[in-house]
């Protein structure tokens, strides 16, 4: 029975680890950002369009540079976002 539950924890976390980690805004796909709750259609498309015109975002708060996007809704996205650098490759 110990077993069981231990088994059955860790598919629980398996399960629960993608919905909680955030969406790295500098290499996400549109599909990828849309399934952001907050985002949409057009303000994942807005997100690629500046970061392809203006390069990675090195902040959070830069996202209020972007069309469609305030401090308001920037701060309730920070929870859902991250701009993680890329890892290099070795």
């Amino acid at each position: 029975m110990n077993t069981l539950c231990k088994g059955l924890l860790v598919l629980a976390g398996m399960i629960a680890l993608p919905a909680i980690a955030a969406v790295n805004i500098n290499t996400a796909t549109q599909s990828e950002l849309e399934a952001v709750k907050g985002l949409g259609p057009e303000k994942a498309k807005a997100i690629i369009t500046y970061r392809e015109a203006n390069g990675n975002f090195k902040h959070m708060d830069d996202l209020d540079k972007v069309k469609g996007f305030g401090k308001a809704s920037v701060e309730k996205l920070k929870a859902e976002l991250s701009v993680a650098p890329e890892k290099a490759n070795k």
